[in-house]
């Protein structure tokens, strides 16, 4: 039984494939990448479209309480005075 593992003799592989083999596997691959950069792209734009509508529901519900929290104090006439200048003021802004 011998002690050491028999080794086989080095023989790199580099000249062993052609060029235009591993032209068109390098080819492959770059196609595949950019397909799963493609995709990655696609599901982070979905994700940030959901963020801002997530947003954008909290800043009307938030807007809409402190309106009613003013409803409370004053009347409606003068709430719905102060809603419009507001409007007025962030389209302004914007």
């Amino acid at each position: 039984k011998q002690w050491h593992t028999p080794r086989a003799a080095f023989r790199p592989t580099q000249s062993l494939t052609s060029y235009a083999k591993r032209l068109s596997t390098q080819k492959a691959t770059a196609a595949t990448k950019s397909k799963e950069r493609e995709m990655k792209a696609e599901k982070e734009e979905e994700r940030q479209k959901r963020i801002t509508n997530i947003k954008e529901r909290r800043e009307k519900k938030a807007e809409k309480e402190r309106y009613e929290k003013m409803a409370e104090k004053m009347h409606a006439k003068r709430v719905e005075r102060v809603r419009r200048r507001e409007k007025r003021n962030k389209l302004l802004k914007s």
